[in-house]
C-alpha cells in the first residue's frame, strides 16, 4: 500500500474556460494536504492508454514542413504532477492536461484497461472534470471497479495484494460545460466565459448593425438548453430569442409573432436588429429552427438586410472570466477536501455553487435529472422542461418577453397606477443603467409612470425629476457608467424639507434607489425621518450597485463582477510584463475598507500575498512575505505579485511596501507598483452584471408596487444571499454594518481569504 494518499485528476470531453484553475485548485490543495497526485493527461484516452500518450498531429504552423524523421518525446499518460507544473496556468483557456472523447473507454475492455493502469500507480481515488458524459462514465467506472479488479488478477496482470490495497475507487466531478445544463451547480465552469464571448460579439455586431440598419441572426452554442441565449439576448438587449426549452406558442406560426415584433421595433426608430437563436431550437412540433431559417423568413417577410453570425468554438476558447477562475479554485479545493477523506463517500458526489456556497449531490441524481430535461424537450414537453430549469429561468424569460418588445402592453383598466422614481446615488458602478432600464420599462409595461431624478439626492433636492418612456432608456442595457447622473450628495438641515416638498409636487408613490453607501445612508436618514415629514412615508428601496461590494444584505453588489474582470485583464498583462525580467508588482486595487476586490482578484490571478484592511498588517508580516520572495526568485521564481487593498493599512501602505520590498530584495528582483485607479470602475458591464441588475430591478419594482398598497410601506434594502432575492427592512442597518469603516459585520467571502495564501505559496516539503 502507498504511504501517501494519491488522487488522479483528469479533463475529459469539450474543454471548457477555467479547467485549468480547477486542475491548478486540484493539484495545489492535494500536495499542501500531503497527498500525492498524478495527472491524467488526454482524459479517459490517455487513462487507457497508460503508457506513452498518443502524438498530437503534425503541425504545418508558419508552412514549416513535417520532418517525419524527427524523433519526438513522448511520456506516460499517467504522471505525477508538481506544485510548480500547474504555474502561470490561471489566464489560460482549454486545459493543459488535455482533454478527449474516448471511444475506448466506452467499452469494457478499455475500462478494464484504465483500471490496470490506476493499481499500476497506485491511484484509487479519483477527480473528474468535464460534462454530463464525463461523469457518467465515472461513475459507470466505478460501479465496476470491483470486478475489473478481479478480472485483472484472474489474468496475472495485476497481484492479489494490489487488488486488496484498492478495493474501492472514490470519486468526486466537477461539472466543465458551457452550456450550464448540469444539474446540481447554479452555474458551471465555463458558462460566464462563453456569456462574455457571446455579450462581447453581440455588443461589436450591434454597432455595425446600425450602421447599415441591418439585421443579424446570432447562433449560440448550448445544445439542449436555452440559457446561454437567454442570457445573452437580456445581456445584450436583443430583440428576439429562440431557445428549446420554450418554442413560440402564439396563435399562428412563430415567424409571423416575429416578424410582427421586430417589424415594431423598426417602425419605432431601431436602426438594427439582434436575433439570437440557441443552437437546439425548435419549433412547437419539434421541427429544428435554424439561423439560415430565420435569416430566410426575415428577408422574405421583411425585406431585411439579414446577415448569420455563428459564433461556434469562439465560446468556449480564450481566458478565463474572474468568475470562471474563481468558481473553478473554490470547487477545486472542495473536491480535494472530499477525496481525501479517510472514509469518502459511499457513492460519488458532484461539487456544485448555489449561490456563492459550495453544494455537494449525489453524482448519478444530478446527471438524470439533466437527461430528463432534455428527454422532456425531446418529447415536447416544454412547459415541464421549464420547470425543470426552475423559477430563475423561468422568470428571466418572462421579463425578456417584456424588455425586448418596441412598446410596452396596454395595461389592464382595473390595474391602479403609480408613479414610481428611480435614482443613482454614490460612486459609478457598470450596471446601473442595465437596472435602470429594466425597472423602467417593466414599470411602464405594467401601467406605472417611471420618474427618472438626475445627479441622485441632488437632484433630487433641486426638483430635477423627469418622466422617463419606453424610448428614452433604449440602449441603456449594455452601457457603463449612470446615465442618469450620480452624486454622493447626503440630505442635511433643510434638504429634508425640500425632498418632502418635490415628493409631494412629483406626486411620487415610491423611491427605488440604485445605488452605494452614500444611497444607503440618504434613504435610511430618510426613512428616519417619516414621523418628521410624512411625504417620507412612501415605500422605498435600496438596490445594491458598488464595485466596492461592502453593501449589507447583498453578497454581490452590481458592478462588481465588471470591476473584477477589469482587474485581473490589467492584471494578467502586468504579469506577461514582469516575468521578462524578474519584478515583483505591488497591485493597487479598489475597495475602499472592504478587502473583496483585493482577496477575489487575489485569487483569480494566483497572487503570492493579499493585503486587506480585515487582517490588519504587522511588519513580521511584511518580513516574512519579503524573505518568502527573495527564497522564490532564488530559485528560478521569474515573478511575484502583490494585491493591497486601497485601505489595508494607514502606516504600511503601497508606497511603503513597495519601498521596503524594492530594499531587501534589490539584489534579487526589482519591484514596481501599479495603480489601477478608475479602471475598475470604468467600461461596460459584464454579463454577470447585466443580468443581475435586470434580475434585482425587477424584483425591487414588484416590492415598491407592493408595499405601496399598504398604509405603512416598508422601506428595506436587498440583495441576494444563498442564490434568493431578499428585501430587509431598513430598521436593521444600523447592527448590520461596521459604521467606521462602512462595510458589513458579516463578509461572506471573509472564509475564502486563507484559501489563496494556501494556494500561492507551496508547502516546505513538496511530495
Amino acid at each position: 500500500m502507498q504511504e501517501k494518499k494519491r488522487l488522479g485528476v483528469l479533463t475529459s470531453g469539450g474543454d471548457s474556460p477555467g479547467m485549468n484553475a480547477a486542475v491548478r485548485a486540484v493539484v495545489r490543495a492535494a500536495l499542501a494536504k500531503g497527498a500525492e497526485v498524478y495527472a491524467i493527461y488526454e482524459g479517459y484516452q490517455g487513462m487507457v492508454e497508460g503508457g506513452e500518450c498518443p502524438l498530437p498531429a503534425p503541425s504545418s504552423r508558419d508552412n514549416e514542413p513535417f520532418m517525419g524523421n524527427v524523433s519526438l518525446p513522448q511520456q506516460a499518460c499517467i504522471r505525477p504532477i508538481s506544485w510548480h507544473e500547474v504555474s502561470g496556468i490561471l489566464q489560460k483557456g482549454g486545459t493543459i492536461i488535455g482533454t478527449a472523447r474516448s471511444l475506448a473507454f466506452k467499452t469494457r475492455e478499455g475500462r478494464r484497461r484504465a483500471a490496470r493502469n490506476l493499481i499500476r500507480e497506485g491511484i484509487d481515488r479519483l477527480v473528474a472534470i468535464g460534462g454530463d458524459g464525463t461523469l457518467t462514465g465515472a461513475d459507470l467506472f466505478r460501479r465496476e471497479w470491483p470486478e475489473l479488479l478481479k478480472e485483472l488478477v484472474e489474468n496475472g496482470e495485476i497481484r492479489p495484494e494490489e487488488a486488496a490495497a484498492y478495493p474501492q475507487l472514490a470519486i468526486v466531478g466537477l461539472t466543465a460545460s458551457i452550456d450550464n445544463d448540469m444539474y446540481g451547480s447554479d452555474m458551471t465552469i465555463g458558462t460566464d466565459t462563453a456569456l462574455h464571448r457571446i455579450t462581447e460579439a453581440v455588443d461589436a455586431i450591434s454597432s455595425t448593425a446600425a450602421s447599415h440598419q441591418r439585421t443579424f441572426v446570432v447562433e449560440v452554442m448550448g445544445r439542449n438548453c436555452g440559457y446561454l441565449a437567454l442570457m445573452g439576448a437580456i445581456a445584450t438587449g436583443a430583440d428576439w430569442v429562440m431557445i428549446p426549452e420554450q418554442p413560440p406558442q402564439d396563435n399562428g406560426s412563430w415567424e409571423d409573432r416575429m416578424c410582427s415584433v421586430l417589424k415594431a421595433g423598426r417602425d419605432s426608430g431601431r436602426r438594427d436588429t439582434i436575433v439570437i437563436v440557441a443552437e437546439g431550437s425548435r419549433d412547437s412540433d419539434g421541427n429544428p429552427i435554424s439561423s439560415d431559417r430565420i435569416k430566410q423568413v426575415l428577408e422574405e417577410r421583411l425585406g431585411e438586410d439579414a446577415r448569420v453570425t455563428i459564433l461556434g468554438h469562439v465560446q468556449r476558447g480564450g481566458s478565463p472570466s474572474a468568475f470562471d477562475r474563481n468558481l473553478s479554485t473554490l470547487l477545486g479545493c472542495a473536491a480535494v477536501d472530499e477525496i481525501l477523506k479517510d472514509e469518502p463517500h459511499p457513492e460519488p458526489l458532484l461539487i456544485g455553487m448555489h449561490g456563492n456556497r459550495i453544494v455537494r449531490s449525489p453524482l448519478m441524481h444530478c446527471v438524470q435529472q439533466t437527461h430528463v430535461v432534455a428527454e422532456a424537450i425531446a418529447n415536447g414537453e416544454y412547459e415541464r422542461a421549464m420547470d425543470l430549469r426552475g423559477n430563475s429561468f423561468k422568470d428571466a424569460c418572462h421579463t425578456f418577453q417584456t424588455l425586448m418588445q418596441a412598446a410596452p402592453h396596454t395595461p389592464s383598466s382595473d390595474r391602479q397606477s403609480r408613479r414610481i422614481a428611480v435614482l443613482n446615488c454614490g460612486a459609478a458602478a457598470p450596471g446601473m443603467n442595465t437596472a435602470v432600464r429594466a425597472a423602467v420599462r417593466l414599470g411602464i409595461d405594467r401601467g406605472h409612470t417611471m420618474l427618472g431624478i438626475d445627479r441622485g439626492f441632488r437632484g433630487l433636492i433641486d426638483g430635477s425629476i423627469k418622466e422617463l418612456g419606453w424610448l428614452s432608456v433604449r440602449g441603456w442595457a449594455t452601457t457603463g457608467g449612470s446615465e442618469l447622473g450620480t452624486s454622493r450628495k447626503l440630505p442635511e438641515g433643510r434638504d429634508f424639507y425640500q425632498i418632502a416638498r418635490q415628493l409631494e409636487a412629483h406626486d411620487i408613490h415610491g423611491l427605488l434607489m440604485i445605488g452605494g453607501w452614500a444611497g444607503y445612508e440618504a434613504i435610511y436618514q430618510l426613512y428616519s425621518q417619516r414621523d418628521t415629514f410624512p411625504a417620507f412615508n412612501i415605500p422605498m428601496l435600496c438596490v445594491p450597485a458598488s464595485i466596492d461590494n461592502n453593501l449589507p444584505g447583498a453578497e454581490l453588489s452590481i458592478g462588481t463582477d465588471t470591476a473584477l474582470n477589469n482587474i485581473i485583464e490589467a492584471v494578467d498583462k502586468i504579469k506577461q510584463s514582469a516575468v521578462a525580467s524578474n519584478r515583483c508588482f505591488v497591485v493597487k486595487v479598489m475597495g475602499r475598507y472592504c478587502g473583496y476586490l483585493a482577496v477575489m482578484s487575489g485569487l483569480a490571478t494566483g497572487a503570492e500575498r493579499v493585503y486587506i484592511h480585515e487582517e490588519q498588517i504587522t511588519l513580521t508580516d511584511l518580513q516574512k512575505d519579503i524573505t518568502d520572495l527573495i527564497e522564490g526568485f532564488k530559485h528560478g521564481k521569474r515573478v511575484g505579485l502583490i494585491v493591497c487593498n486601497e485601505n489595508a493599512h494607514p502606516v504600511y501602505n503601497t508606497d511603503f511596501i513597495c519601498s521596503l520590498f524594492a530594499e531587501e530584495g534589490r539584489e534579487v528582483f526589482q519591484v514596481r507598483q501599479a495603480i489601477l485607479g478608475h479602471l475598475q470602475q470604468g467600461g461596460d458591464p459584464t454579463p454577470f452584471d447585466r443580468i443581475q441588475a435586470t434580475r434585482l430591478a425587477e424584483k425591487g419594482l414588484d416590492f415598491l408596487i407592493d408595499e405601496a398598497q399598504k398604509p405603512n410601506p416598508a422601506g428595506a434594502f436587498m440583495g441576494v444571499e444563498g442564490g434568493q432575492v431578499k428585501f430587509i427592512d431598513l430598521s436593521l442597518m444600523p447592527r448590520m454594518v461596521d459604521k467606521t469603516f462602512r462595510r458589513p459585520k458579516d463578509q461572506w467571502w471573509f472564509d475564502i481569504w486563507p484559501m489563496s495564501k494556501m494556494l500561492a505559496q507551496p508547502p516546505k516539503k513538496i511530495g
